[in-house]
């Protein structure tokens, strides 16, 4: 297989808000070619650009809120652009602006609006998809109507195949539909113990009210890459067929009594033993 690995920071977000540089450090050693970012930890730029580059790790890419590249396009998107990555992925979206809300076509405009801008940087958009955008508008899925309505050169994917699985489709077949399209593709393990999926999933940066009480917590489980219901060998194969440069790992909340960054080298490790 022809891609490199990428972990999340927001993964090991609790050693990154004390320690950005030694976490950093500790994700090379585990043997993560590149990190994607959620934010610098009260880091500029400059001085996370200087760390990557003595490190060796590549600034893949990074998730940035909509509403603070509509605000600030050319500061925003200019940060990242100056420490170097490739990408950027839009992580979310508030519920008045996801598919079948009112919001939903305006939505779509801002996201061509903010990935126009990021052409001027050199920066390619994404977007990264839970599972609220497999609600059907017009008889079609919402992710797949923002594809649709924004062309290709601007807007690729970066299919969350954790959340493609959790909204009923197979994640494979998901990336292999948008080969070409697929630069970047996350890989996201999970137990989900539940007949119905809880109404609270997500752990996002800055939405601190969608809490996963202790209900939730049996019914939904994040895991380590390789320790859930994840088929992973079909999903790096149909990444590979669709061309993804990249591999990503994610875990929104650390399992199985480990810390975050002992989750991480276990991701990694297990990736290894698959040729990665």
């Amino acid at each position: 297989m022809k891609f490199s690995v990428g972990l999340q920071i927001y993964s090991v977000r609790d050693f990154a808000e004390k320690d950005l540089e030694g976490t950093l450090e500790k994700v090379k050693e585990m043997g993560y070619d590149g990190v994607e970012f959620a934010g610098l930890y009260d880091h500029d730029p400059a001085q996370v650009k200087e760390m990557l580059e003595r490190i060796g790790l590549e600034p893949v890419s990074a998730h940035v809120p909509l509403e603070a590249m509509l605000e600030d396009p050319e500061g925003v998107i200019g940060a990242y652009a100056e420490i170097g990555c490739k990408y950027i992925a839009i992580p979310y979206l508030v519920e008045d602006r996801r598919p079948g809300a009112d919001g939903f076509q305006k939505t779509i405009e801002d996201i061509e609006k903010v990935a126009v801008a990021a052409k001027k940087f050199g920066i390619q958009m994404l977007y990264h998809n839970h599972d609220f955008e497999f609600v059907k508008v017009d008889g079609k899925y919402g992710l797949d109507l923002i594809y649709e309505s924004i062309p290709e050169d601007l807007l690729q994917t970066e299919i969350d195949t954790c959340w493609v699985k959790v909204a009923g489709e197979d994640p494979a077949d998901y990336v292999r539909k948008y080969t070409g399209r697929a630069p970047v593709v996350h890989l996201k393990d999970f137990v989900m113990s539940a007949k119905d999926k809880p109404e609270q999933l997500y752990e996002l940066i800055g939405i601190e009210s969608e809490k996963k009480d202790e209900q939730e917590e049996e019914a939904f489980g994040f895991r380590p890459v390789g320790y859930g219901v994840q088929d992973f060998e079909s999903i790096l194969e149909a990444s590979e067929q669709a061309g993804a440069k990249w591999v990503i790992v994610e875990q929104d909340q650390p399992s199985l009594d480990k810390t975050s960054m002992e989750c991480a080298a276990m991701s990694r490790e297990y990736l290894k033993k698959l040729g990665l």
